[in-house]
């Protein structure tokens, strides 16, 4: 988040030319930068896209649950390992950002921006409780002349059949006293080269004047917006997108199993086959998916597509590949074990990143998570170690690991355990000293090799 990557406004909107109606009161708020932005969660997705507005010259308050995240954030302090700690200082300064707890202060924004978790229940089903919270929250103080925005990933319907009617409850109908729309995120985190501003936005709304007017605000921060024909087709694009990715890394996992069974290096496939200059895309296999949206997404599509009687054979397919490489890679580290002589159970494993991806320090639905349960559930003992985990969070799946603190990465440390198992390849870890001090290294991630490490003592899952 560099204050250089500030993207340039997009070409200027086409507005409601009638300014005393809410969409043209609303209009002009938004073209000269007086709009106040409202941004309901301000995590990996809201707290970024609080700097984009901020850096195009918007007010933002900023909505969260977490008391500490609040306080840390109008003290000024760092919330991400990727975000400087200093990147809120100027406008906190100038009193054009601040953060609140306080869900009545809804009404004070003119765009409301909702960048909430929609995660799965135990069942494989969407888990909108966030969603409808915080419209019900939005619905309580909603005012005319509002936008608002869902940006959390879900399945296409969402805004419609379950947002419009929580925000249309009091009286206010949408498209004429409110306007509605769907932006879905597209954060990368960790990502130097493509931060919120450079990556275009796609836009959706059943009505015009909302349509519009999310164009108008989105088009102020991004490079690019890209308009759609409805909130289902936008929500229909976040699924696609991330679908895409989980359909072709559940690919190349199962070929990783079928490879490997014929003595064959995947990952020197891969490297062979993405020297084809079209036609391919390399996708790299590992333990399991990890994030807010690539493990979740197949699972919203395939639950609604069953309400149209459509099965989405290949989706689930990829989801259930993709979720069962944990206890691919746990039986491949006690088998590993077990050659060394000593019995997996009552072993001691260190796993090594605790984050779902490379130089983040975000670890939901991090498959690392799932791989200490599977290793504790076999009778041997988990330790890890992150750099950026200091101490493991609460997590929606594993709250029993919850308080676990990250051990350190020292010949003593690494001598004492059974194995360690590479779940996540961060940058800076000196795997020349894990590959040296280490007795078993089994490497889900392809790290060493890509270090010129190899050896009898280093196992690839």
């Amino acid at each position: 988040m560099r204050a250089d990557l500030t993207a340039e406004p997009g070409p200027a909107m086409t507005l409601p030319s009638e300014t005393t109606s809410p969409a043209g009161t609303l209009g002009r708020l938004l073209a000269e930068r007086r709009a106040l932005i409202g941004i309901v969660g301000l995590g990996y997705v809201g707290l970024p896209l609080a700097l984009a507005a901020l850096r195009a010259g918007f007010s933002v308050l900023g909505f969260d649950v977490d008391p500490g995240r609040v306080a840390a954030l109008n003290r000024g302090e760092g919330a991400f390992h990727h975000i400087p700690g200093d990147a809120l200082g100027p406008a906190l300064a100038a009193g054009t950002f601040q953060a609140t707890g306080d869900m009545a202060r809804l009404s004070e924004p003119d765009a409301v921006l909702i960048c909430v978790p929609t995660p799965l229940t135990r069942h494989r089903e969407p888990d909108l409780s966030y969603v409808e919270a915080t419209a019900g929250a939005i619905a309580a103080r909603l005012r005319p002349g509002q936008l608002v925005v869902l940006e959390s990933t879900t399945y296409p319907g969402t805004t419609d059949e379950v947002m419009r009617p929580i925000l249309e409850a009091g009286g206010l109908r949408s498209g004429r006293d409110f306007f509605l729309a769907y932006s879905p995120e597209r954060e990368d985190p960790g990502n130097g080269e493509f931060d919120t501003a450079r990556i275009p936005k796609v836009v959706g709304a059943d009505d015009d004047a909302a349509r519009t007017l999310a164009e108008a605000l989105y088009g102020a921060l991004v490079v690019r917006t890209v308009p759609v024909s409805s909130a289902a087709a936008a929500e229909a694009v976040k699924l696609t997108e991330n679908i895409f990715r989980s359909v072709n890394i559940a690919l190349v996992n199962e070929l990783k199993l079928v490879y490997d069974a014929m003595g064959i290096d995947v990952w020197e496939v891969i490297q062979a086959a993405a020297t084809k200059p079209f036609g391919f895309m390399p996708f790299q296999p590992g333990p399991g998916l990890g994030g807010h949206c690539i493990p979740i997404d197949p699972f919203y599509l395939a639950w609604k597509a069953r309400e149209f009687d459509v099965p989405a054979r290949f989706v689930e397919l990829a989801g259930e590949v993709n979720t069962r490489m944990p206890y691919h890679v746990v039986e491949r580290l006690a088998a590993a074990v077990d050659r060394t002589g000593r019995a997996f159970s009552g072993a001691s494993v260190l796993v090594l990143g605790l984050a779902y991806k490379r130089n983040v320090e975000d670890t939901r639905e991090s498959p690392a998570l799932k791989l200490i349960r599977l290793i504790e559930a076999r009778g041997a003992t988990a330790l890890y170690h992150d750099p950026l985990v200091p101490v493991l969070p609460a997590t929606r799946e594993h709250p029993e690991l919850a308080g676990r603190a990250s051990q350190p990465l020292t010949p003593e440390t690494l001598r004492a355990v059974d194995a360690v198992l590479i779940a996540t390849d961060h940058d800076g870890v000196d795997y020349g000293l894990v590959a040296r001090e280490a007795r078993l290294v089994v490497d889900t991630r392809n790290v060493m090799a890509r270090h010129g490490l190899t050896g009898a003592t280093i196992v690839k899952a």
